[in-house]
């Protein structure tokens, strides 16, 4: 039998009514907090069984170095595109030269499964394995979603807070309705307002422009604790492992319509707000494990998002140096009150 790792990676990246299949990212993830082969095969078997995962359906296309970009979006090409990454990483020789060709075209899908596919690409390449890149570049083009580009504006805000303040404002955005639980859908809803338009355009990206993401981003969870924060989160630790992969004016673009996509699911999320600054001074002070207490509990969760934000927060605070990032993870695991 292969290991669970292998496994989930031959696994259709999407399952049902096309929720992501975060196994392969969360294996990962949990070998890097400590986990065990017994670790992975208790979690992935318990994945499988509550959520059905097959193998991904052959598709009727052949996707092609002249028609690659006819199919982005289209989940019935997802076995195609995997293959067609898989030839092009055999022809380009490495994970860089594939992802250089390629990355840039799709930044403007980025959202691609709810920002799934951007999980999967930075865990491949923070596991160093080139197959697993040329994998999560196929998932990415079939499950390509792009909310726009703007409408040519300038810049309005460097603070990334403010981009989500000028949405909330918007009172056709702030009125949405959602009916299902898929993030993706409500992502796609959200960008086809007109108010959503423009912004793509509303963020100044600059050489700190990362930093604050990262550090607004935690603010609200922080504060809420709620399902889609924790993506903010997270996706920055993505997002940072990716850019290496992207010119400047690339790694630019990247962080931009990254930003968008969290703009786009702030409807969904009931507009919370950040942590005041005395407010995360407070929560920072508070008493909390050390991350090998709140590794072990992540690896004993079957909880994807608990394996996927421990980890993610542990990244982040030896990163940036901020021990809010293991008070949140510590909350999220039932480890210190909530």
């Amino acid at each position: 039998m292969s290991d669970a790792l292998t496994e989930a990676r031959s696994l259709s990246a999407e399952y049902g009514e096309a929720f992501a299949n975060h196994t392969p990212m969360v294996l990962h993830a949990q070998k890097r907090l400590g986990g065990t082969e017994a670790d992975a095969r208790r979690f992935l078997d318990a994945y499988l069984r509550q959520n059905h995962l097959a193998p991904t359906p052959p598709s009727d296309v052949t996707i092609t170095q002249l028609n690659w970009t006819l199919r982005l979006g289209e989940r019935p090409a997802q076995a195609a595109y995997r293959a067609f990454f898989r030839a092009e990483l055999a022809r380009l020789g490495t994970a860089e030269a594939l992802a250089s060709r390629y990355l840039p075209r799709l930044l403007p899908g980025l959202a691609a499964s709810a920002l799934h596919a951007l999980m999967r690409l930075a865990y491949a390449r923070d596991a160093g394995d080139a197959e697993e890149v040329a994998e999560s570049l196929g998932y990415w083009a079939a499950t390509y979603l792009p909310l726009g580009e703007g409408v040519g504006q300038k810049p309005v805000t460097a603070e990334p807070l403010g981009v989500l303040a000028r949405v909330a404002a918007e009172p056709t955005l702030a009125a949405l309705t959602f009916d299902d639980g898929l993030l993706w859908h409500a992502m796609r809803k959200v960008a086809r307002m007109p108010a959503f338009s423009p912004v793509h355009d509303w963020l100044e990206v600059r050489d700190d422009t990362l930093d604050l993401i990262a550090r607004d981003s935690l603010l609200v969870l922080a504060h809420t604790m709620e399902f889609c924060a924790i993506h903010a989160v997270t996706g920055t630790h993505w997002l940072r492992l990716v850019l290496p992969l992207l010119k400047t004016e690339d790694q630019k673009r990247a962080i931009r319509f990254f930003w968008q996509a969290i703009a786009s699911v702030r409807p969904k999320m009931g507009f919370p707000r950040p942590l005041t600054a005395a407010e995360a001074e407070a929560m920072r002070a508070l008493p909390a494990p050390g991350w090998e207490e709140i590794a072990a509990a992540a690896r004993a969760s079957d909880d994807e998002h608990d394996v996927s934000l421990a980890y993610s927060a542990r990244c982040e605070e030896e990163f940036r140096g901020d021990r809010l990032y293991r008070v949140v993870a510590a909350k999220r695991l039932g480890l210190i009150p909530a």
